[in-house]
C-alpha cells in the first residue's frame, strides 16, 4: 500500500490546479466525405425541362446552379434506395404538380450511412418548390424524421456531407434547413401563384435541429 505524505499531496494539489482545466477538443474540419457516384439520366432533355421550369417559377430560362446558397434536407418516404433513386431517374411528371422535368435530388444518404450522388452540383434539380434555383437538396433514406435520427452513421453522413457542402459553397448556417421549413427561407421564390404557400412537411425546425447543431461545431 502507498501511502500520500501531506507534502506530497498537497504538491500533487498545487500541480494540478497549475495545469488549469483540460482544453476543449478541437472543432472537427470539414472535409469531403466518401461519396459514391450513380448519376441518374439528365441529358439535354431533361436540362431544357429544367430551364423551361425555371422560366415558369423563377423568370430566367436556366437549368444550371450556380452560387447555391441554401442547403435543403429532405426524407425519402422509402424503405430503400433504390426505389427513391429509380423515381428520380424515370424523368416522369411527378404526382404532386404534373410538371416537368420530374423531381430529383443531389445526393441520398441510404441507411448504413453511404453517400450518393445522383446530380452534379453545376445542375438544378426540382426538389423544393421556390428554391430550386438556389438550393442543393439532399434525400436521407427512411420514413420518418426519428427513425433517420437514431441510426448513427446515417446521422454522421448527413452531418458530414451538409458541412462539406455548407464550408464549399460559404452557405450560412441559418440555411441549412429542412424541406417544411422552405418557406420561411429568404431565398424563396415562386412566380405560381398557386404554388406560393406550397410546401412539404420533412424535417420541421425541431426535427432537424439535432442535425444542425452537429453540423455547426464543423470548422470550414
Amino acid at each position: 500500500m502507498v501511502i500520500l505524505s501531506i507534502a506530497g499531496f498537497l504538491g500533487l494539489a498545487v500541480s494540478t490546479l497549475a495545469a488549469g482545466p483540460a482544453a476543449p477538443a478541437a472543432a472537427p474540419q470539414a472535409t469531403r466525405p466518401s461519396i459514391v457516384q450513380r448519376p441518374i439520366p439528365f441529358g439535354e432533355a431533361r436540362k431544357k425541362q429544367m430551364a423551361a421550369y425555371s422560366k415558369r417559377h423563377y423568370g430566367t430560362r436556366e437549368y444550371r446552379l450556380s452560387q447555391p446558397r441554401v442547403i435543403v434536407e429532405h426524407y425519402t418516404v422509402t424503405t430503400t434506395l433504390s426505389s427513391a433513386y429509380n423515381t428520380f431517374a424515370s424523368n416522369d411528371r411527378d404526382p404532386e404538380l404534373q410538371e416537368l422535368p420530374g423531381v430529383c435530388a443531389h445526393f441520398i444518404v441510404d441507411r448504413d450511412g453511404t453517400i450518393v450522388q445522383l446530380v452534379s452540383l453545376s445542375i438544378r434539380c426540382r426538389h423544393t418548390i421556390g428554391l430550386n434555383h438556389r438550393a442543393i437538396g439532399i434525400e436521407h433514406v427512411g420514413m420518418n424524421a426519428r427513425e433517420i435520427l437514431r441510426r448513427k452513421r446515417q446521422r454522421r453522413s448527413i452531418v458530414a456531407l451538409s458541412a462539406w457542402l455548407k464550408c464549399r459553397y460559404e452557405i450560412r448556417q441559418s440555411d441549412i434547413i429542412g424541406h417544411a421549413m422552405s418557406l420561411s427561407s429568404p431565398f424563396h421564390e415562386e412566380r405560381v401563384a398557386a404554388l406560393r404557400d406550397r410546401t412539404h412537411s420533412d424535417w420541421t425546425a425541431s426535427e432537424l435541429a439535432p442535425i444542425r447543431d452537429e453540423i455547426a461545431r464543423y470548422r470550414c
